[in-house]
C-alpha cells in the first residue's frame, strides 16, 4: 500500500510539473502564433499603449524596458528608455535579456525588429482595431504573464464598458464626424483606427473613414466640404492652442456654427489601450450634445408658430 501510495505522489507529481511548464501559446494582431515555454517576466513594451495593457493585465513591476512617452501609469515613466517609435537601441534591448518584446506595429523600426527577431526573442505584434480588441489583447497578456485572474477581471469591465455604451448611443441618429489628430499637416484617422470604432459606438460616422490609409493626411477645403456636424481633435497634454481653435475661422462650416468643436486629450483616444473607453465616453458625450442642438434647431421654428 504505501509502495502504491509513493508510486502515485511520483505520478501526481510529475503531472503537476508538467503542467506548471506547460508552453503558452497565444495568437497575436498580425495573425502569427507567439509561443513561451513560461510566463515572460522580463517584458519590454515598445509602444506606450502596450505599456498601459502590461499595467493592467497585472505585470507592471515585469517591464525591465519600454519607449519614450510611454507614461501612464506614473510608475511608467521610471522605466528605463530602449528608444521612440523610429529608432531603438539594438544593444541595449539585447543586453537586458528580455524574455518577451511586444511591439506596435506601425513604429518605424522594422529593419530593427527583423534583428531582434533574428536575435530569437520571442515577440507579440499589437494593435487594437476595435474597442473589443482591447480585452481580448488584455485576455492575452494575462496568458503570456500567467496573470489571467486580474486580466480577465479587467477585460469583463472594459467589455461591461463598452456594451454600456452601445445600448445607449449606437442606434441614435448618425452624426457626421471629422477626427483630427494634428493640424499641420491635417491628419485623420480611417475606419480601420480604433478611434473609428468609437465614433461607430456612439452613433457616428467618420466623414474620412473610407480612405485607405490608416493616417491620412486631408485638405481644409475637403473638411468644409464634407461639412461634418461635429470636429473632434485629439489634443497633447502640453498642446498650447487646442486644434478646434483653427475651425472657428468658418463659421458656416456646421460644427462651428452649432459650437460642436470638442477637444479631447489625445492620450485618451490615440492610444489603444484601456483607458481609451474614457476617450470613447467623452466622444459619445459630445455626439449626444450635437444631437440636442440639432433638435432644438429643428423645433424652435414650431414654438414659433
Amino acid at each position: 500500500m504505501s509502495r502504491l501510495l509513493n508510486v502515485m505522489m511520483a505520478v501526481g507529481f510529475v503531472v503537476l510539473t508538467a503542467h506548471s511548464h506547460a508552453a503558452i501559446t497565444v495568437t497575436d494582431d498580425l495573425g502569427n502564433q507567439v509561443t513561451l515555454a513560461k510566463p515572460a517576466q522580463r517584458i519590454i513594451s515598445l509602444s506606450p499603449h502596450v505599456t498601459e495593457m502590461i499595467y493592467v493585465a497585472g505585470a507592471g513591476d515585469r517591464i525591465i524596458g519600454t519607449v519614450k512617452y510611454s507614461d501612464y501609469p506614473a510608475a511608467a515613466k521610471n522605466i528605463p528608455r530602449v528608444g521612440d517609435n523610429r529608432q531603438l537601441d539594438i544593444e541595449r534591448i539585447l543586453a537586458m535579456k528580455p524574455d518577451l518584446l511586444i511591439v506596435w506595429m506601425h513604429g518605424a523600426y522594422e529593419r530593427q525588429l527583423e534583428m531582434l527577431h533574428n536575435s530569437g526573442i520571442p515577440y507579440f505584434f499589437s494593435e487594437p482595431h476595435k474597442l473589443d480588441n482591447v480585452a481580448e489583447t488584455l485576455l492575452k497578456f494575462g496568458s503570456l504573464f500567467g496573470t489571467e485572474k486580474q486580466a480577465q477581471v479587467a477585460a469583463a469591465e472594459f467589455r461591461q464598458q463598452v456594451q454600456q455604451l452601445n445600448s445607449q448611443y449606437q442606434n441614435k441618429s448618425k452624426v457626421k464626424v471629422f477626427y483630427q489628430v494634428w493640424g499641420k499637416p491635417l491628419y485623420t484617422l480611417n475606419d480601420s483606427h480604433i478611434v473609428s470604432d468609437a465614433i461607430r459606438n456612439c452613433g457616428g460616422e467618420n466623414i474620412f473613414g473610407k480612405l485607405p490609409t490608416t493616417a491620412p493626411v486631408v485638405g481644409t477645403e475637403a473638411v468644409l466640404q464634407e461639412n461634418p456636424e461635429v470636429i473632434i481633435t485629439g489634443d497633447s497634454k502640453t498642446q498650447a492652442v487646442s486644434g478646434v481653435e483653427q475651425w472657428k475661422t468658418f463659421p458656416t462650416l456646421l460644427a462651428t456654427k452649432n459650437n460642436n468643436l470638442i477637444s479631447i486629450e489625445g492620450d485618451l483616444v490615440n492610444r489603444s489601450g484601456p483607458r481609451i473607453i474614457e476617450g470613447a465616453k467623452l466622444i459619445c458625450q459630445g455626439l449626444e450634445q450635437a444631437r440636442q442642438k440639432r433638435d432644438k434647431t429643428v423645433a424652435q421654428p414650431q414654438g414659433k408658430k
